[in-house]
């Protein structure tokens, strides 16, 4: 069986596995909708972009307010099922933006972990090992002590964040033209560092706003709209193109920077293109999301036991696991008696999983 066909397979497999893990979270909450009922809503909330127009938003900074345009897309929808009003309200209007963003960040996160893992040449790499989530965290939560607010504010500011950490991250560790991988490594965690203190500092200044910065950090996508939807797959399906048309020369990278020179790979292209790609991916994650951890780490590794170390494999069969993964730890954060965000539901899932592939002695060097 060829590379293709075995990479066509699993991601099918996987595919059906996250529309199950889709349609059973959406039958879960307060109110029970059956799934006959949330199959025909899901389908209806099926459209496709057919206009854009500009509304009218508010920025508001210290009690000042100033206008500004927004961007609205108008869609064509597919399909018409019948189903009735409430249902359709609570699974298209709550429940599915909340569970299709859970499904992206998933996405995002175990596709740029996949590529860290593979950069760096070690298995517990993840996407914040550069200082990403760090980035977006001063973005998001210095948004928040200021008071600043308006459309897309705090994503905005958490992304800007994010980007700007990595490009510094890249800059400190290169030298003469080249990055040591080494050296990204040791220039991620002095900055992450400095970041973490300057967070501190900002929750101190929050005040009243200590609270909603908190939940940011943990992680969570209580909020989630189809506007986020609309803002975060575009990026994290692209990113995805981009990095599964380098999988066959990250597996090349694998066998050390010389052998990969010798073996044609343009190598210091090749990592600015993957470090890039993958951070622009993580910030737009962690933008709409917060700082959800472990998903990065976990998803990858555990689908590296399964599917082979093949890039071209890995790298699909994970982004399509770890957003079945978001999707159903989600499901657990939001079913109990007090929803609880969804960070800690995957640390807490994850950490002990992690535990046992040390203590089973299945993690390896790649």
């Amino acid at each position: 069986m060829n590379v293709r066909t075995r990479a066509a397979g699993w991601s099918a497999g996987l595919a059906v596995v996250l529309v199950v893990v889709v349609l059973v979270s959406a039958t879960i909450g307060p109110v029970r909708v059956a799934l006959p009922a949330v199959a025909r809503a899901t389908l209806n909330a099926v459209g496709i972009p057919t206009g854009v127009g500009v509304a009218s938003g508010t920025v508001a900074l210290f009690g000042a307010t100033v206008s500004v345009p927004v961007p609205d897309l108008s869609y064509t929808y597919l399909f018409s099922f019948p189903v009735e009003n409430t249902d359709e309200t609570i699974v298209r209007g709550i429940r599915l933006p909340r569970i299709v963003l859970g499904a992206t960040v998933g996405f995002a996160l175990a596709a740029a972990g996949t590529v860290m893992q593979g950069f760096f040449r070690n298995p517990m790499a993840d996407p914040s090992i550069i200082g990403v989530s760090s980035g977006a965290a001063v973005g998001a939560v210095a948004t928040i002590a200021l008071s600043f607010s308006g459309p897309f504010s705090i994503q905005a500011a958490a992304f800007l964040g994010a980007v700007v950490t990595a490009f510094a991250v890249y800059l400190v560790a290169t030298d003469g033209g080249r990055t040591p991988v080494a050296t990204l490594l040791l220039a991620g965690v002095a900055i992450q560092t400095f970041l973490g203190a300057m967070v501190s500092y900002l929750l101190l200044q929050a005040g009243e706003s200590l609270e909603q910065a908190l939940y940011w950090l943990m992680g969570r996508l209580h909020n989630a709209g189809w506007s986020d939807v609309a803002v975060t797959f575009p990026v994290a399906l692209v990113c995805f193109v981009v990095l599964a048309a380098y999988a066959r020369d990250l597996n090349v990278l694998l066998l050390g920077e010389e052998d990969a020179h010798t073996l044609g790979i343009e190598v210091e292209r090749t990592k600015r293109i993957l470090l890039a790609v993958s951070s622009i991916a993580t910030a737009a994650a962690v933008a709409v999301a917060g700082a959800i951890g472990f998903v990065g780490l976990v998803v990858p590794h555990m689908m590296r036991l399964v599917v082979g170390p093949d890039h071209r494999i890995l790298l699909p069969t994970s982004a399509i696991a770890g957003a079945a993964f978001l999707v159903a730890t989600d499901t657990v954060a939001r079913s109990g008696p007090v929803e609880v965000p969804v960070g800690i539901v995957t640390a807490a899932l994850g950490a002990p999983f992690f535990l046992y592939l040390l203590r089973t002695r299945e993690v390896h060097s790649l």
